[in-house]
Order: structure tokens, then sequence, then C-alpha cells
């Protein structure tokens, strides 16, 4: 598609016609800071080589942010606010808003629907390495990935809670609206075992489609799905949002109901879809009372945690036994730059609490990626403010396509679990990040002190907040490491 005839959900055009992702996503990132921190977010504005600026500036961003309640709010709604006021949706030569866009969509989309076949699962079950780990010996695996630091006390408490009250898990009076349904973080296949009401919806493509309705049909519940004919399921996001829009505000109607943004494309296209998916949720928070929200948040971000993690950080940093004088000539000869200890900000809070930003950033994810994960954050942050319900938890690196097609993560992926970081397999994380979902919709937890202790609750980090060392300082040397494993798993 050229930008003479592109049409949908587009970066705004600039006076010679080219859309600048750079210049919109700086100037997100920029506005979101007004009235925090000025100073900072006229950097932000400045910056020349945002690709290469980026990381340094988005830790920043996020210490400022997490000072006070009142400003991890404030600018959650800046950094909307300016990204919807931005993007435009483009249609046979009209231009509007998204927002605007979609409260004009026509019901032009057909109901498709399939009902599962198989028994409805009763209790949780975990696929792990090989195994389908249930009862004590999840149990026992949970309290084993506490103690390793793979996940956080909360996230293994709240899964304890899931497994103490098997009944939460009979979904057949919810439902889900998926957008991306057949991504594969996403909970389509665990929500389905458990008997829920699925709406999916993903691109119109016949490999998707047919993954997504076996994954129904050996499922208990329903799926239902628009298509634009009878026979052809699946819609695009960015062209047809209106349209979408107006087939969920009736889809499942008589259920309560929870939308999930977990649509993901490469570069720029992702905050282009983040942006469709996210007027989709406001449209039904609008348009449906009661309705909630979940997003899975990356791991490869920057987040305010306790300082206990920190300290338990800076603890590993000091057990390093004979690695800290065998690192010296490398530190010294990159400067600091590889082996480097974690935790370089520490940000003293309101209430005069401490948190610690974990940067956990990964360049070669770019600028796009970031700002999409953190739009979704936003959201979080907006929504729960609101006084809806929202389940947002950071969930593991995995091995999705989507990460190990970049060679450079397939082998740092691979090389992980020399540094304490544990990969998890999809089907291990699809089951995890869904039984913290229905822990959120079943338990009714208040919405934390602090708007950003949403996401350092429950954390499945897979040991990237705990390291002793800077994620990205040893990077290279993780993939250096698990190439000659990420050559042989090919």
């Amino acid at each position: 598609m050229t930008q003479d005839d592109a049409q949908g959900v587009l970066f705004p055009a600039e006076p010679d016609g080219r859309r600048s992702t750079a210049s919109t996503g700086r100037a997100v990132w920029s506005d979101a800071m007004r009235g925090v921190d000025d100073t900072l977010g006229a950097r932000i504005g400045r910056a020349g080589d945002w690709r290469k600026d980026y990381v340094d500036l988005v830790v920043a961003h996020t210490a400022a942010a997490t000072r006070t309640p009142a400003a991890a709010v404030q600018v959650a709604r800046q950094g909307l606010a300016s990204l919807g006021d931005r993007m435009r949706f483009e249609r046979d030569g009209a231009v509007t808003s998204v927002r605007d866009a979609i409260a004009d969509g026509k019901e032009l989309l057909h109901p498709l629907t399939v009902h599962g076949e198989g028994e409805r699962v009763r209790e949780l079950v975990l696929p792990y390495r090989g195994q389908a780990l249930s009862g004590d010996a999840l149990r026992r695996q949970l309290d084993a990935w506490v103690e390793r630091g793979t996940v956080e006390a909360s996230c293994a408490a709240a899964l304890h809670r899931v497994l103490d009250e098997p009944g939460w898990l009979d979904l057949s009076d919810r439902a889900f609206a998926l957008l991306g349904a057949g991504a594969e973080m996403g909970p389509l296949q665990p929500l389905s075992q458990w008997g829920a009401h699925v709406v999916a919806v993903d691109v119109a493509k016949p490999r998707v489609w047919d993954r997504v309705v076996a994954t129904a049909r050996k499922g208990a519940g329903t799926l239902t799905a628009p298509e634009t004919r009878p026979g052809h399921p699946g819609v695009d996001l960015l062209t047809e949002t209106p349209e979408v829009g107006a087939f969920l505000r009736s889809a499942a109607d008589g259920l309560p109901l929870t939308i999930g943004s977990y649509a993901y494309a490469d570069g720029a296209r992702h905050v282009q879809v983040v942006h469709a998916s996210d007027a989709l949720v406001e449209l039904l928070l609008r348009a449906r009372p009661g309705t909630g929200y979940a997003e899975l948040a990356t791991p490869t971000d920057a987040f305010a945690v306790p300082l206990e993690v920190v300290e338990d950080s800076r603890r590993r940093w000091s057990s390093r036994g004979w690695r800290a004088p065998a690192q010296v000539p490398a530190r010294l000869v990159a400067r600091g730059a590889l082996y480097a200890p974690a935790y370089g900000t520490v940000v003293e809070r309101e209430d005069g609490s401490r948190v610690g930003i974990a940067d956990v950033l990964v360049p070669q994810q770019g600028p796009s990626y970031t700002l999409a994960k953190r739009v979704q954050r936003w959201w979080a942050t907006a929504a729960q403010a609101d006084g809806h319900l929202v389940s947002a938890n950071v969930a593991p690196a995995t091995r999705t396509r989507s990460v190990t097609k970049n060679r450079l993560l397939a082998a740092a992926y691979t090389g992980a679990g020399r540094f304490g970081v544990e990969v998890f397999a999809p089907e291990t994380s699809r089951v995890l990040m869904a039984a913290l979902l229905v822990h959120d919709l079943r338990a009714g937890t208040p919405a934390p002190a602090h708007p950003d202790d949403l996401f350092a609750a429950q954390a499945a980090h897979g040991g990237l907040w705990r390291v002793a060392y800077n994620p990205r300082s040893v990077l290279g040397i993780a993939a250096v490491l698990g190439l000659p494993g990420a050559l042989r798993g090919r």
C-alpha cells in the first residue's frame, strides 16, 4: 500500500506527504510529560536521533511519571490524548480522528458462531517443559519460581488462589472480546477450554482462522467472529475499525464483557494497530457499562518496581564471586557498557517510599514497539482511574514467532538462562497469563494506591527484574552464548 492510496488508521501526513513515525512518537512522549516534567518533555522534543535516543529518555520518562499517583494518571491521559489527536482515519478522501470514525460505524459485519465440542477443563493445568502441571506439582513449581526470582510472590499467590477456587475457571458466565484472537500470547485456547464466550477479532487470513476455529471447536465455550460475507471470517482492524466497533457493541449481548488487546504488527504498524484497538476499547467502556479491560505488559520495557526487588538485584550483584574480577577487563574495554549493574535510577515518591526503575528496554525492538506497549499501559492506568475493572500483568519473555524471527533476540533468549532469566514457551505463557486474568476478574482486587503498582503486582517477568545486571548490558553476551543452541533449535 502506497501513501497515496493508504486507508484506515494512519499516522498523520506532513506537508510533504510523508508520515513520520519517529516525529509522531517523539511528540507523544513529549506531550505526555506536559506539566509533570517540562524540562524532560523539552529534551524529548529536541531529540535528534529518536531511534538512538529513545531508550534513556523513556527510562527518565518512567521515573518522572511515577513520582506521584496524580502524575502517573496525568501522563497516561496526556499521552493518550496526544496520540488520539494526531492519528487519523482516512477513507475515500475523508479524514477524521479514529474516535469519530468509530462513532459513525455501521453494522455491516455478520456473525460466525462456533460451538465448542469438548468437555470443560475444571482445574488449572499448566503445560511446562513437556509436562501438564496441576495440583501440588503446580504449587511446587510456583514456589520454585518465586524462590529463583522468576515471578513475583504476588503472582504465585494469585495463581495459588485460582488453584484454591477451581470454580472460578467456569467462565460460562462471561464473554471476552479478543482483539488479535490468534496471537500466540493471547488467551483464546484456555478461555475456550474454560467455557467462555469469546468474540474473536483477527485478520482475514485462512491460516489464522483455521487455527482459531479449530481451537474453539476443541473448547467448551462459544466463539463469535465477524465476517464480511458467509464463510469468510476476519476483518482488518486498521481499515474496518468503525464496522468492528459496531459489531462489538452487541456481540455476546447479555454477558459481562472484558475486551483484551493482543493484536501485534511489526514496526510502526504496531502503533497503528494498538491505536485502533484502544479506540475500540474506549468505545466499549462507554457503550457497555461494566466492561473490563485486559492487556499483557511486555517485560522488555521500563517499570517502577519495589525497593525489595532492587535490593535483591544488588545482592545478586554482590554475590557474583569469581565472576566479578573476571568481568573487569570486559567492563573496562566497553567503558562500563558490559556487565553493568541494574537499577541505575531509584526514585523517591511523594509519600516517601522509594522505587527502582527496571530498565529492560531492548533497542532491537525499536521505539514503535515501546510506544505501542506503553500506550496499552496508559490505557490500563486511565481505565483503572476511571473505575473500570482492569487486568494488566507483566508477562514473561516468551519464544513467540515475532521475537525469534530476530536472530539476535532468538540467540539471546537461548542464552538468557546463563544470567538467571527463564524464557517461557508460548503454551506456558498463554495459560499462566490467562489464569492471572481469571484471578483479576474473580477476586475483584481494589485499585492500588499508586497506579504504577498495577504492573509491579503479579509480575511474571521471568527474572528480568531481579538479575544482577542491566539486561541490555549482557544482551550481546547472552546472544553469543545462546547462538549454538538457537541454531540447533531451527
